[in-house]
């Protein structure tokens, strides 16, 4: 049997806006919905919306909005939708943070990503007698 790697989703904290009280690890469901509630926090969104957008099953998008819900990650309207707060400056940095650190290595742990080819490989356009010519004149330096 074939073993996947497995990454660690912890990155280093700015002490500058860290908050211990903030639970959430990056790469967890939990964290992805308030990411996803905290970048677009004009919109409310129902558990079947949260469902779709994220890929999740129902019941799993269900149960995490309403335990964020009831430790405050997000709000809830009376009819319903889930929505970012207003006042959580604390998570709106966490979601910035989440947001810059998966710009500058978000891509390496993307498993549909496929190495870009070079245009031309190194060296692909010179000649054997090129390559002799250009290692006789570096001996020549090294030498001289």
């Amino acid at each position: 049997m074939t073993q996947l790697a497995t990454f660690d989703y912890t990155m280093p904290v700015f002490l500058e806006n860290h908050d211990a009280e903030i639970t959430l690890r990056p790469g967890t469901t939990k964290s992805d919905i308030v990411v996803y509630l905290y970048q677009n926090p004009e919109w409310g969104y129902s558990p079947q919306d949260i469902k779709e957008a994220l890929d999740i099953p129902r019941g799993t998008a269900t149960t995490t909005l309403k335990r964020l819900y009831d430790e405050d990650y997000i709000g809830k309207t009376a009819d319903g939708y889930y929505h970012a707060l207003g006042e959580r400056g604390d998570i709106r940095r966490y979601v910035a943070n989440h947001n810059q650190a998966h710009r500058m290595f978000g891509h390496h742990r993307d498993t549909d990503a496929t190495p870009e080819e070079p245009e031309t490989k190194i060296g692909e356009d010179r000649t054997d007698e090129g390559l002799d010519a250009e290692l006789a004149e570096l001996e020549d330096e090294l030498n001289g």
